[in-house]
């Protein structure tokens, strides 16, 4: 299959793309390697004769019908990542995450699309009770609200699986260190101590191994799976921010945490996830969260540049 992987060298991406080439298929990898470390994160894949580098922009409307004329399916992964980082430029994270979509919606023809969405559209959430896809969905960061209104307008469409991914972890060529799980441990291993801002909150959390596994799991199962979304977490990690602590600190006996009576945390996510639905499709979560945390501290630890820093 020829797959067009957009932010193919990023986070996931380069933790994808070569899973793709081990299963044969054909990939190109569009990505503005606008952060430092994606520019060398699929270094060690240049000699697959499978693999075509990009550098460009989702946003380029010739660009992006080029590529598509040669392509059989899209992985979108390419956009502004996070609630701080959309706040911080408001128009990228736009034109990126929505208007992009919208337009490979107008130039595709027939291919078939796999989108990296977010389970942060479920909000404040339900309480008690777990989110699911029937669940309204009531995103309050701009991140959140832009991606919710691309997976509508993708299923709308037709020929789509849209994941809904919970906080992603775990180490990539493409290091991202401002994810909670990875956050937290990088804390733990490095400063001994975290101060957590309404710690009762919870959210549910995946590997990124994990993530990937399910977006090759979409693809060959896209008949049966396809114009439907899907959660995609550890069903066992639905998880406060105390109670991820705790499980950090099973490993990192030495590190101290404590919650603030007054700041107030700018991401309200709080929330609790059923993954049942992808489940129910065969899709199994492999890597636990203790093994996560365990290749977190390693990665930590060791004397590598840039595993410690976020772009």
């Amino acid at each position: 299959m020829r797959i067009l992987v957009t932010g193919g060298a990023g986070y996931i991406g380069s933790v994808l793309v070569p899973l793709l080439l081990a299963e044969d298929h054909e990939v190109t990898v569009v990505d503005n390697f606008g952060a430092l470390y994606s520019r060398t994160s699929l270094l060690g894949w240049m000699w697959h004769p499978n693999l075509t580098i990009v550098e460009g922009d989702v946003r380029d409307r010739a660009l992006m019908s080029r590529l598509l004329k040669t392509t059989d399916t899209v992985i979108a992964l390419a956009a502004v990542v996070g609630a701080p980082a959309c706040d911080r430029n408001p128009i990228a994270a736009k034109t990126t995450n929505l208007d992009a979509i919208m337009m490979l919606l107008e130039i595709r023809n027939d291919q078939k699309i796999l989108y990296a969405c977010t389970n942060s559209g479920y909000g404040l959430g339900q309480g008690d009770i777990h989110c699911t896809e029937e669940t309204p969905l009531r995103p309050i960061s701009l991140y959140g609200r832009l991606k919710v209104e691309a997976e509508k307008c993708l299923l709308q469409s037709g020929e789509t699986i849209s994941l809904r991914l919970a906080t992603v972890f775990g180490i990539s060529p493409s290091p991202r260190v401002r994810l909670l799980v990875n956050d937290f441990v990088n804390r733990a291993v490095n400063d001994k101590y975290v101060v957590l801002f309404e710690a009762h909150f919870k959210r549910n959390y995946i590997h990124v191994r994990d993530v990937v596994w399910a977006f090759v799991h979409s693809i060959d199962n896209f008949e049966t799976m396809k114009n439907e979304a899907y959660n995609v977490g550890l069903s066992e990690a639905n998880l406060s921010k105390w109670e991820l602590c705790e499980e950090i600190k099973k490993q990192v006996p030495d590190f101290y945490f404590v919650e603030s009576p007054i700041s107030r945390d700018p991401d309200k996510r709080d929330y609790i996830v059923s993954n049942v639905k992808i489940e129910a499709t065969g899709f199994e979560s492999i890597v636990s969260l203790q093994d996560g945390i365990t290749e977190l501290i390693k990665g930590y630890q060791a004397p590598l540049r840039g595993i410690g820093r976020d772009y």
